[in-house]
């Protein structure tokens, strides 16, 4: 192993337990705020399991002679809690945070990939067992908050009368549209942050994808009388021009990028599982058709990004100078 690519394993490791800080202060108020046990219990059982994590992730650090990051974990921390808060001020508040915390389980899942890859490189078998056991309890997480879909749409919904379902779906359309807005704006950025034939491809074809959404959400809004709402977009997209220098302050961009691409589509995903649900609820198949299939091409791009892991790893260790990557 190179000393370049020994660092690199550590700023790795580093980077990974800040993730685990950021889980815990999001997962030790979760519980109080999911609005059913079914979900509530779910946060519970993994923040059991993110403890294990954190002692996990530590542990190989202090094996390695290294210690965690102060700063870098109580950032985390403070987005951990921000995070909280969020979901707390809206006014569906099971919904938002669950497809949050699908989102969050998604950036896990990538980083625990590609510091697994980075593991393999550097012969550190016991990394590499590390993040292939938490990233498939990751993967679990993901899985067990799918199946809560119904559970936090009834528990946001508990104060909606059955008459107003028809009027919150312009709501929930207008956050999809948000949502694809800060889409466009990351994927549009990529190109200039990253240069590797093979995970351009994956983006420039989604970001097209993308762009069909946000006009297919734009008119089943119309369509139902409602405007997206400038305020969220403004946000949302300003949130994306934040990504993009959050990417261009970090050498390793290109598993940054596709980490955090990764993650956006578990948050598209959740977004989108919601609104069929309430569109079913309100005998809406227009608009049930129209999250069927954004929602299947959210899962393809998923799958695509899942694909170039390899190619991000490497990349990212070429950009911080680590020789033979």
């Amino acid at each position: 192993m190179t000393r370049e690519l020994d660092e690199q394993l550590t700023k790795y490791l580093t980077d990974a337990h800040s993730l685990e800080q950021q889980a815990l202060a999001q997962l030790r108020t979760a519980p109080d705020i999911a609005g059913t046990p079914a979900l509530a219990a779910a946060f519970r059982e993994h923040l059991g399991e993110t403890e294990g994590h954190e002692r996990a992730i530590r542990g190989l650090l202090e094996s390695r002679g290294e210690g965690t990051s102060t700063i870098k974990d109580t950032v985390m921390q403070l987005g951990g809690k921000g995070f909280v808060l969020f979901a707390r001020l809206q006014p569906d508040t099971p919904g938002k945070l669950l497809a949050h915390a699908l989102s969050f389980e998604g950036l896990e899942t990538a980083s625990y990939e590609l510091l697994r890859r980075v593991a393999d490189r550097a012969g550190a078998e016991d990394v590499s067992e590390q993040a292939t056991r938490i990233c498939a309890e990751e993967r679990e997480m993901i899985a067990t908050l799918e199946g809560l879909v119904d559970d936090a749409l009834e528990a946001s919904l508990r104060s909606t009368e059955l008459g107003e379902l028809h009027e919150l779906i312009p709501t929930y359309l207008a956050d999809a549209h948000a949502i694809e807005e800060q889409a466009i704006g990351l994927l549009e950025r990529a190109p200039k942050l990253i240069d590797n034939d093979q995970i351009d491809e994956v983006i420039a074809h989604h970001l097209n994808e993308t762009r069909e959404h946000e006009e297919l959400v734009q008119a089943r809004l119309t369509a139902l009388g409602g405007d997206s709402s400038s305020v969220k977009d403004a946000a949302m997209r300003l949130g994306a021009l934040n990504w993009s220098a959050f990417f261009q302050g970090h050498p390793d961009t290109p598993g940054k990028l596709v980490a955090f691409a990764y993650a956006f589509e578990h948050l598209e995903i959740g977004g989108y599982l919601l609104l069929r649900r309430l569109a079913e609820r309100a005998d809406d198949a227009e608009t049930v058709r129209l999250a069927d299939t954004i929602l299947a091409q959210e899962r393809e791009a998923a799958s695509a990004l899942q694909s170039v892991f390899d190619a991000a790893a490497a990349e990212s260790l070429r950009a911080v100078g680590v020789r033979g990557s």
